[in-house]
């Protein structure tokens, strides 16, 4: 019988890439969005797909109950990758962009996982799967937001893998660095649109920020395309005993090194270095 595997974000980037590479390799996949046009033109592609909206309670509540009827009540795994990264020096965080990072990077991803873990229990078997960030392991400037975010998953992460030990249910956190998607083109709308950057004493930090992002393609070092994502999630998937943590792209290793080896000070310059 195919493994099932529910996976949040597909519409663009590593979430697309992974569903479509899995349905290849025999799984059954279950690919989400929170737009109905990107739904459809998923089913289009031949992929089961459902509508869900982290940000939404009752839209992951209906997403997952779709999934149980498409699977037939199982899943064997779940790959939490839908996620957004607001900009913004941390000063110039409102409460409520705080909590629109979180509702959607880390409360949708908690509820999802506690809704499927229910069933992983009863089969004795599955992995949650958690796409992080280099940002979950040190923090750069102007990323206040997006690190709290990817900070709390790496906690929750760590907490439930100790929680489910025994159980036959595991848990990964994947670790990307920079990654082609369309990640830097939605942290350049979440950055034009709810940050006063005319307003803040980064206003010029903001600006360089904006030139960057607006590039068709990423100027970054060491990007790589999602398939270095999709080797990590597959041995997650396959390895009798997942790693909790998997790098990806020579950042990621740099500064995971680095903040074991470093003082404070000195991992500081680096991290303003790469962060800049």
């Amino acid at each position: 019988m195919r493994k099932s595997i529910l996976i949040t974000g597909t519409s663009t980037g590593i979430g697309y890439f992974v569903a479509h590479e899995l349905k290849k390799a025999g799984y059954q996949v279950i690919a989400s969005c929170r737009k109905p046009e990107d739904v459809t033109r998923l089913q289009a592609e031949g992929l089961d797909a459902v509508l869900i909206d982290l940000n939404d309670s009752a839209s992951i509540q209906t997403g997952f109950a779709q999934t149980m009827k498409i699977t037939g009540g199982k899943l064997y795994a779940l790959f939490n990758n839908g996620a957004y990264g607001q900009p913004g020096a941390v000063e110039d965080l409102s409460r409520e962009i705080l909590r629109a990072q979180f509702e959607t990077n880390v409360f949708g991803w908690c509820e999802l996982t506690n809704l499927a873990l229910p069933i992983m229990l009863k089969n004795g078997a599955g992995r949650i799967i958690q796409n992080s960030s280099v940002l979950g392991i040190a923090a750069m400037p102007l990323r206040g937001a997006y690190n709290a975010s990817k900070y709390a998953i790496e906690g929750l992460s760590d907490t439930l893998r100790l929680e489910l030990k025994g159980t036959g249910v595991y848990v990964s956190l994947i670790e990307p660095g920079p990654i082609l998607s369309e990640f830097r083109k939605n942290a350049l709308a979440a950055l034009q649109n709810n940050i006063q950057t005319d307003r803040s004493r980064h206003k010029q930090t903001y600006q360089i920020a904006i030139n960057r992002l607006s590039k068709e393609t990423s100027t970054t070092p060491f990007t790589l395309g999602p398939d270095a994502v999709y080797k990590r999630v597959i041995h997650a998937l396959e390895s009798k005993h997942p790693r909790a943590r998997y790098y990806v792209t020579v950042p990621t290793y740099v500064v995971g090194f680095m903040k074991r080896l470093l003082p404070a000070f000195l991992l500081d310059k680096l991290l303003q270095k790469l962060g800049g």
